[in-house]
């Protein structure tokens, strides 16, 4: 049997190793001396645990520019070390999908780098002729798209990244896409005002060539596999619908990415539901209500309330004016796995598992939210035959209930 806080000291010990081997190449050792100590200790490491320890060593006091400074050393030590960037993700693989679109300019910048900028740098070194001059001078411009990829990234998913606490990847690749921006500038400005200094040209052109061509690899193995298990599909699509906005780089996307739904009223249609119009009343044992009437008492609750169905798709949720949680009306019809990101979905499967074998009625949990203390309530609906119906979401803010003390009675109005 596994015993969990070995697993547990295990981690925390790698954690420690982590932490030391890149302080070791901040005080000047070389990625050749690391690299041995790093493969006897370290044979598999997640993306997950590269976060934490890029966030430790600033939380611990290290500058973000040395950070920013060790990170193409740092990607050199993680190459071919990382254990699940290669796990497939199904939904970044559908063409239209933000992390597919960035995949696809990747791509492209490396068949530029690789069919033009190299062999046009290599005849221009060899013969700096006008004609040389303006294929590479071409190249570089067509490189500097690279500017709406690097747009999209930081405006689209850093803020994700950092509303889940993720704070340091973000801050370090952003400052070194600032170098790499200001290095294809420098290539280009120096291009454009010639002046026979090939070395010069030549140097910054590979300065910005390998930026580009490690920050390629530092969004593939490492940012892309972390947005991925961080973001819900709700905010993937928040963030393919804004893409537009910044522009893509050298390619477009190939489709357009739609999360899969449920039709809930075709669904209950399926299953013999029959509507009722505004003016007809729904009965129920102790008494009977209008659809106007029920939609208008959810909404004055004061909690949210979500129901998902027994297959698991989302049914219903409740709009109060002061929802804890946002749900956009596009979540009607989703697979409620599809509602969290990937690092919570087994959570909620299991929770739901419980729910739905009898195992348990109801699962709590809370959390402190700002200057609220929200109360998050799972219950199983049942029937009267104890048949399970599906799982009922109740939120609600119990600080100004916890607040209250003394009496306050009908009287006292």
């Amino acid at each position: 049997m596994i015993d969990i806080s070995e697993l547990i000291n295990n981690r925390e010990y790698r954690q420690k190793v982590l932490r030391e081997l890149i302080k070791e190449l901040h005080n000047g050792k070389t990625v050749d001396e690391i690299k041995p100590r790093f493969q006897e200790l370290i044979k598999d490491i997640s993306t997950q645990e590269i976060t934490q320890m890029e966030q430790s060593l600033i939380m611990e006091g290290m500058p973000v520019e040395e950070v920013q400074r060790l990170c193409d050393v740092h990607a050199a030590v993680f190459r071919g070390s990382i254990s699940d960037i290669h796990k497939p993700q199904k939904q970044e693989e559908t063409p239209g999908h933000p992390i597919h679109t960035f995949k696809l300019e990747n791509k492209a910048v490396e068949r530029l780098i690789n069919d033009s900028i190299k062999p046009d740098a290599e005849r221009f070194e060899a013969d700096d002729s006008e004609e040389n001059l303006e294929a590479l001078l071409r190249d570089v411009k067509e490189l500097r798209e690279i500017e709406k990829h690097y747009l999209r990234k930081e405006n689209l998913l850093f803020p994700y990244l950092e509303k889940y606490g993720i704070t340091a990847p973000p801050k370090v690749m952003w400052g070194v896409d600032d170098e790499i921006r200001a290095a294809i500038k420098e290539t280009e400005k120096l291009l454009e005002s010639y002046s026979g200094d090939k070395k010069a040209v030549l140097d910054k052109l590979a300065e910005a060539v390998n930026g580009v061509t490690e920050m390629i690899f530092k969004e593939e193995n490492i940012l892309f596999p972390m947005t991925v298990d961080a973001l819900s599909e709700d905010e993937w699509l928040k963030i393919a619908e804004s893409s537009d906005e910044f522009g893509y780089c050298i390619i477009k996307p190939t489709g357009k990415w739609k999360p899969k739904r449920v039709n809930i009223e075709e669904k209950a249609k399926v299953e013999g539901e029959k509507p009722a119009g505004d003016d007809q009343y729904i009965r129920f044992e102790t008494g009977l209500l209008t659809p106007e009437e029920i939609e208008a008492m959810f909404n004055t609750l004061p909690l949210d309330i979500t129901f998902v169905d027994k297959t698991g798709a989302v049914k219903y949720f409740s709009q109060g004016k002061d929802r804890i949680f946002a749900r956009p009306k596009t979540v009607i019809g989703r697979m409620v796995q599809n509602c969290h990101p990937p690092a919570s979905v087994h959570v909620v499967e299991n929770v739901v598992d419980d729910l739905r074998s009898g195992r348990k009625d109801h699962e709590d949990f809370w959390i402190r939210m700002g200057d609220k203390y929200v109360l998050i309530r799972y219950y199983a609906v049942r029937n009267a035959k104890g048949e399970y119906l599906g799982t009922m979401e109740v939120t609600q803010d119990i600080r100004p209930i916890q607040e209250i003390t003394g009496e306050k009675r009908l009287a006292d109005r």
